[in-house]
Parts: C-alpha cells; sequence; structure tokens
C-alpha cells in the first residue's frame, strides 16, 4: 500500500480547527499546518481507492471549514 497525501485548503482563521478535527480521524497517520498554496497536509494509507473516497467525502470534506482537497497517492518510485 502507498500513502496517500491530502492536500488541505481552509478558509480563512479556520486552520487550527480544522487541524484538531483531522486529528481525531483515526485513518490519518499525520496532520501537519503548513505554508504555502495549502494550509494543511493530512497522510493516510491509500488502502483501496473505494475507502479512500469513503473518507474524503464523509469524515474530510464534512469539515466546516475545508474548502478544497486535493489528494495525492505516492507511488513506488
Amino acid at each position: 500500500m502507498a500513502n496517500a497525501y491530502i492536500l488541505l485548503e481552509t478558509t480563512p482563521g479556520s486552520i487550527r480547527d480544522v487541524a484538531s478535527m483531522l486529528r481525531e480521524i483515526d485513518e490519518l497517520h499525520t496532520v501537519d499546518v503548513v505554508t504555502g498554496p495549502h494550509d494543511i497536509i493530512a497522510v493516510l494509507d491509500s488502502g483501496d481507492m473505494e475507502s479512500l473516497g469513503d473518507l474524503l467525502a464523509e469524515k474530510v470534506r464534512t469539515i466546516p471549514g475545508v474548502v478544497r482537497t486535493t489528494t495525492c497517492i505516492g507511488v513506488p518510485g
């Protein structure tokens, strides 16, 4: 299995609250607040695509303050 990196953009002033809620999701290994075009990067084991889609739709994108997500799947290099 490869890691999946979820890049999140949030509404102004919501970064800390969103990061705190993300850290409560068991499937996420790491949640980091970052600088640059994204506000937060979360890391998880990508598992299967259906599980990843469910996690994004049901647990991540429903968090108040999440504006946009971009998911990058790690590939062996």
